[in-house]
């Protein structure tokens, strides 16, 4: 299996993006197709204990920013590290993983990697660490803001497929994000959809669910449009954020605070581990003829390494086929 890497877009730079490649390399089965600064990967890999035969190289040092205009610039910057990336996909290659730019990469899944045939629109899923200490799939996480009904009844087939094929969880529990429990909540777009899912005989429509259950582990997989997807993972990160960060603060405080932290570091740490993101691995844009996998902007090497082993289970799983079938 070969995975196509973007080297560039990462805030900490390509050469992060590097230790983390070779980092996974040396666990992983996966050949690469590092698109970026040759020179660069090159004498990295150069250096390091991995086999370079594992590794081609496509020469570029132009990227598509988060300014840039996603659609114009898949059409525009034909030597950007994404496009050539996606052109080679096209050519050969199982998957292709970015840290740049979501909304290019969307794109370029739109117009250059194309969709599956049956699929409408393509969705941006997101596996969530929950309470349980499984994962929650969310479908949709910012592919789609202006979703319709139909769009959203097909990520609920594509998430429950996941569910099945890739975490094997069996008839897995599919709800519908909405501010309220009872059927009849929400808008227009929630009200149809939750009609539609009712109605859909290839999942196992459970209802609705509001945003406080979204970490519980309740549901196994959570449908939403992708602004208020969005709008959960990352109210969640934040959140996240500021708890620890204020945990941190209180157990500095004070002596005696260090000595009940001390007492409870082995615990603190199964907590912040069940939610590291870095070790959750990438985001997956479903529905496309391959898939492309998206890792935050802001990771480190041990948040690409992890990406890089969630490419690899996800390419290696077929889960294409079984969309197909069940659409």
């Amino acid at each position: 299996m070969k995975l196509i890497i973007d080297l560039m877009g990462l805030d900490l730079g390509p050469e992060e993006m590097m230790y983390g490649i070779l980092n996974a390399a040396k666990n992983s089965k996966l050949d690469f197709v590092l698109s970026g600064p040759e020179e660069l990967a090159r004498k990295m890999v150069s250096e390091s204990d991995v086999d370079i035969n594992r590794f081609e190289f496509i020469d570029t040092n132009e990227y598509i920013t988060n300014e840039d205009d996603p659609a114009r610039s898949i059409r525009r910057k034909k030597n950007s590290s994404l496009v050539l990336g996606l052109d080679r996909l096209n050519e050969e290659g199982d998957g292709l993983l970015s840290a740049g730019s979501t909304g290019a990469l969307v794109a370029g899944g739109i117009f250059v990697t194309r969709r599956l045939e049956k699929v409408e629109r393509s969705t941006l899923t997101a596996f969530i660490p929950n309470q349980r200490g499984t994962n929650t799939i969310l479908v949709d996480t910012g592919a789609v803001v202006d979703s319709k009904p139909e769009m959203l009844s097909q990520f609920a087939v594509m998430g429950s497929v996941l569910a099945e094929k890739y975490f094997s969880i069996d008839n897995p529990k599919v709800y519908l994000a909405n501010v309220g429990v009872e059927e009849g909540k929400g808008d227009v777009l929630s009200k149809e959809t939750f009609d539609l899912l009712k109605e859909n005989d290839n999942i196992n429509f459970c209802g609705n669910i509001e945003a406080r259950d979204f970490l519980t582990g309740k549901a196994d997989v959570i449908v939403a449009d992708g602004f208020a997807g969005n709008m959960m993972l990352k109210s969640s990160e934040g959140a996240a954020s500021v708890l620890f960060g204020e945990i941190k603060e209180v157990v500095n405080s004070s002596f005696l605070a260090k000595m009940g932290a001390l007492l409870l570091k082995s615990s603190l740490k199964k907590i912040k581990d069940k939610y590291d993101y870095k070790k959750v691995g990438a985001a997956v844009l479903v529905g496309l003829r391959k898939p492309l996998f998206k890792a935050h902007g802001s990771s480190d090497r041990v948040a690409i390494e992890h990406a890089i082993y969630r490419a690899e289970e996800y390419i290696g799983s077929d889960i294409n086929k079984y969309i197909e079938e069940r659409l």
